[in-house]
């Protein structure tokens, strides 16, 4: 490619859905230039996932986006129950009843002091959530957008990264040289095999549902809610299962629109809209109107990890280092909290302050958490997905009766723990990372509940900081970009050390004092460094002698 080399930017990434949006947008937070390469000339405008887990809207409310992804999605006083039917106009097996966005904002209105979720899980679909990112991004004058663009070769070396692109449309094309760049190319990651790198796991279940090859299909149905399903028995997901249908309907707007997922009958053939249209009519147990609005083909059942999350100044996030099964909602959930870990990283190695270890950190502190979360996703595709379903299942007799009793108790009790995960949403934790100086012991990992601990190496315990329960009222609404020193105790103590340690270190830090007793509790010692990804470093009840040992470690400066 002849011209010169433009080298006016620090991070080069590629790809540019929602996790390579929320990279480039904390980026920006920290004053980094990026430019974001996607194939797609804008959001791609089909149904995908449709869970912001609690973590996940933590990070957009560090960004200043959670009001505006609430507004997203189903009508604010649907609610989000999980449904099960033999048939959309039959028998109702069990129901998980969840609240609407009104009244899970509610709860957070009314919540203690110590509540430990300042932002509730949401349901949107992602192709809402995209194009809001894709409009944030657009205003960012840190961001450059190549959207429409395919990187098609990148080299790096010990100094940088040379990326070159060219324009899907016409072909024109370009040669950028950055510090680093990141794949957030999806499964088919063209950054991941450049580098050779393979996935480890597994690739798919054989199972009814859950597995193997199958089918997303976006439909518009308006008779569906009013005339079978019934507007007192609305929700967000609805599961049909009896014993010649399996299959998933998720509610996007809360009306019209659905994200049909079943099991493709033949994985080599494309889906046809009259085969989806009779497997809908034979759900529902009559004809009604059905428009079909497209289709995307996925593998159900895959728990797969990258053997390694880059090499060198190329690093990789999101699908391109795990693949997920959607049972759970976790696969673009982990990709967010990639992008969390990593920006601030990138940051301080831009920045001129992170040390030769720090990159390094990323991939010991994130693999473990995709690893616990791949497999969790599956295990709850498994759960559900081989569930035995009687034969009788749909008879109106007291045979039928009890076994819909059955069935239905059993996934009330058991499939419940799949939309109540809130461990693996929020107990991630990075427990031997050698950036984290440890002290204590960490509580066990739960799946389905987090317990809040002081111990470095998890996520900041959260504490409201005033009576309100709005934007600053939050412990997470007034941490610095940087690191941030907790002191707690009714005196502000002497940290003119520890910061004179920063400043010779270009360490941005900041010092918040909490004279609060529930504060102090929840972390158990006098003193919390948090790092920029709201994650503990260290903690301890003084200040340690030689504060520029401690600084050293938790940058990744350490020999």
């Amino acid at each position: 490619m002849s011209g010169e080399e433009i080298r006016d930017v620090a991070i080069g990434i590629v790809g540019g859905g929602p996790v390579g949006m929320v990279l480039a947008l904390f980026l920006a937070r920290h004053g980094v230039r990026s430019v974001l390469y996607n194939i797609d000339e804008r959001a791609r405008w089909h149904p995908k996932g449709n869970t912001h887990n609690a973590r996940t809207m933590e990070h957009y409310r560090r960004l200043g986006l959670s009001e505006g992804v609430r507004r997203l999605g189903l009508p604010w006083d649907c609610p989000t129950d999980v449904a099960y039917f033999t048939r959309f106009g039959s028998h109702e097996l069990g129901r998980l009843r969840m609240p609407s966005e009104a009244g899970r904002m509610a709860i957070v209105a009314a919540s203690a002091k110590t509540d430990q979720v300042p932002e509730p899980i949401h349901r949107a679909n992602q192709m809402y959530v995209e194009t809001f990112l894709f409009e944030t991004v657009a205003r960012e004058p840190l961001i450059t957008l190549r959207f429409g663009w395919r990187v098609h070769a990148m080299v790096q070396d010990r100094d940088g990264v040379s990326v070159e692109a060219e324009q899907v449309r016409d072909g024109a094309g370009e040669r950028r040289r950055f510090a680093y760049a990141v794949g957030c190319d999806g499964g088919q990651s063209f950054v991941r095999r450049a580098l050779g790198i393979r996935y480890h796991g597994f690739d798919t279940l054989d199972q009814p549902m859950y597995g193997g090859r199958s089918t997303a299909t976006h439909l518009r149905m308006k008779t569906l809610l009013p005339d079978l399903i019934g507007r007192q028995r609305r929700g967000w997901m609805y599961t049909v299962l009896n014993p010649a249908q399996r299959m998933v309907l998720v509610s996007l707007n809360g009306e019209d629109e659905y994200l049909f997922f079943t099991k493709a009958p033949d994985p080599d053939v494309p889906p046809d809209d009259a085969e989806i249209c009779r497997m809908i009519a034979d759900a529902a147990g009559g004809d009604l109107p059905i428009e079909v609005l497209g289709h995307n083909p996925w593998t159900a059942g895959a728990a797969l990890v990258a053997d390694r999350f880059g090499e060198d100044r190329v690093l990789l996030c999101g699908d391109a280092v795990h693949l997920f099964t959607p049972t759970g909602g976790f696969g673009m959930n982990t990709g967010i909290d990639d992008a969390a870990n990593l920006a601030w990283k990138l940051a301080a190695m831009v920045g001129g302050w992170g040390g030769p270890g720090l990159l390094a950190s990323f991939e010991i502190e994130r693999k473990p958490i995709a690893e616990r979360n791949t497999t969790a996703a599956r295990d709850f595709a498994i759960t559900l997905g081989d569930l035995p379903v009687p034969a009788w299942i749909e008879e109106d007799g007291a045979r039928g009766q009890a076994a819909r009793r059955e069935l239905g108790a059993y996934l009330e009790a058991t499939l419940g723990e799949e939309f109540a995960s809130l461990g693996v949403q929020l107990g991630a934790r990075y427990d031997g990372s050698p950036i984290v100086a440890e002290d204590g012991a960490p509580p066990p990992f739960d799946p389905f509940v987090y317990t809040p601990s002081g111990v470095p190496g998890g996520r900041a315990p959260h504490l409201w900081l005033d009576a309100g329960r709005g934007r600053g009222s939050s412990l997470y609404d007034r941490l610095g970009w940087g690191f941030t020193l907790l002191c707690f105790g009714p005196s502000p103590p002497a940290v003119g050390a520890l910061l004179q340690a920063a400043r010779a270190r270009a360490i941005p830090l900041e010092v918040m004092v909490l004279p609060d007793d529930d504060a102090r509790a929840l972390y158990g010692r006098d003193f919390a460094l948090l790092r920029s990804d709201q994650h503990i470093a260290w903690r301890g009840n003084v200040l340690p002698p030689d504060p520029d040992r401690l600084l050293a470690r938790v940058t990744g400066a350490a020999a």
